[in-house]
Formats: structure tokens, sequence, C-alpha cells
């Protein structure tokens, strides 16, 4: 169960920040110390991909060391879905309330989770969003940048979602709104993870929020974005889009049938 000390606000319950690692060594001793100190009680998971770096024995070093550090180690590199889906198990196992995605690398500001979960006492999920009024990016390459835009795009024209940063991967979710998203049939490995969890949170009629954050590109180590991650978005975004469509489609014939019908 929760320490009931791991929590910002009692009527949230106690938060959980989830960060999954991957060769992160030289970052998430950095990232770990922000989050405490801009939100002392909060509990932090490092769920661990079997990292040939030596993360995952660093992360038990900090566990060891403070009791609000825990680790999940995990023996493949099976994806970001994956990792947060098992963190998030972890988590909801233990009585957390909240349970809060970000990224080991600095890219995601611990300093702008404070916001965030005030945010949450009114709404069921607050995106930490790039492309809100007050949102920012720094040292991104432009073609990151021009990529990441063209993503957003084109996921709320097939979609129909009104979010404007929905691959952001600075998140908080409430607990039930997560036992109710069946994570057990999440297929998504990369950063379509994130369409994928905002899509039914949306689907489900969740309230989503976003909060405007500044995102930092990361000054140590490698990106994890490839071509395939890309590729895999694009087709799974492409496909719910149509099935949305065609939903729609339905509905809408549906009523002229059942009143052609009453008029014989």
């Amino acid at each position: 169960m929760a320490d009931q000390q791991a929590q910002p606000d009692r009527e949230l319950g106690p938060v959980l920040v989830v960060i999954p690692t991957y060769n992160e060594r030289d970052n998430i001793g950095k990232i770990v110390k922000r989050l405490h100190t801009a939100l002392p009680t909060v509990h932090a998971l490092v769920v661990d991909d079997g990292s040939p770096d030596g993360t995952g024995q660093l992360a038990d070093e900090m566990a060891a060391a403070d009791d609000r550090v825990h680790v999940l180690h995990r023996t493949e590199k099976a994806g970001l879905g994956a990792a947060y889906i098992a963190g998030f198990g972890w988590g909801m196992d233990r009585g957390y309330q909240v349970l809060v995605e970000m990224d080991a690398d600095g890219s995601h500001a611990p300093e702008d989770l404070p916001r965030m979960l005030d945010a949450l006492h009114d709404a069921d999920l607050v995106i930490g969003s790039r492309y809100v009024p007050g949102g920012t990016v720094v040292n991104w390459p432009k073609k990151r940048e021009i990529l990441s835009r063209g993503a957003n795009l084109y996921s709320r024209l097939a979609l129909g979602a009104s979010v404007k940063d929905i691959t952001a991967g600075f998140r908080a979710y409430r607990t039930d709104v997560l036992r109710n998203l069946k994570l057990h049939n999440v297929a998504s490995a990369g950063y379509c993870f994130q369409i994928d969890l905002a899509w039914r949170t949306i689907e489900l009629g969740y309230r989503v929020v976003e909060v405007p954050i500044t995102f930092t590109e990361r000054e140590i180590g490698v990106s994890k974005m490839s071509g395939d991650i890309v590729r895999e978005a694009l087709i799974r975004v492409t496909k719910w889009g149509l099935r949305r469509r065609g939903t729609q489609l339905r509905d809408l014939v549906a009523p002229k049938k059942a009143k052609t019908t009453s008029n014989r």
C-alpha cells in the first residue's frame, strides 16, 4: 500500500511518478533529485529495461538510501509502452491514486509537475503540453519539432481530438481512469503509446486538460526515437481514424434506416 505521505494533496491521494529507463545512468539521479526538490513527498518508480550501462544498479542504490524511490527491473528492452504499463500495474497494486509519466532524460521539467497536479483536481488526465499557449521547446532540432507538430496535427485530424499535444509523454492520470483503459490489450510499443492512451481516455468521455510546459532536448545520452516508431504511430493512428469514420457513418445511416422502416 502506498505511504500516505507520498502525496502533495489529500484530495488527490498518493502520487507515483513512473520513470522508464534504458541506459540513463548519467541522468536518473539528477532527475529524481529535481523531482523531490519540486515535490518532496511524491514517490518515484524507476522502470529499468535491463540497461547495460548500470542504470538499474544505480537506481537500486538510490532506493536503498531513500524510501521514496522504488525500482522495477525488467529483463529486456520491450518498448516505452510496455515499461509504462508495467509501472502502472506496480503502482495500482500498491494503492497510488495518481500515476505520472515522466522521461528520465531531463526533457520533462519536474518543476512543471506541481501545476499539472493542481490541474488534475478538475480533470482525469493532465497532459504537459508543448503546443498550448505558454508551452515551449528548447534546443530541439527544427526537423524534430516539425515532425512532432505534424504528427500532432495528423492525429487531431484523423481522430477528431482537440488535444494539441496528444503525443506528449509528460502526463498525470487518475488511477481510476487507467483501470478502465483495458491496458492489457494495448499493443503500441513506442511513442504511439501516448496517442493510444490519450485516445482511449477521450473515447471513454474522461476530461483531458493540457498545461503548458517547457520541453528541453536532452543534453546527455541518445534519443530513443526511430523511423520504426514513427511508422508505427502513422499506421495505428490511420487505422483508428478510419474506424472512427466508419462508426460515424454507421451512426449516420442507422437513424435513416430506422425512420424508413417505421414509415412502412
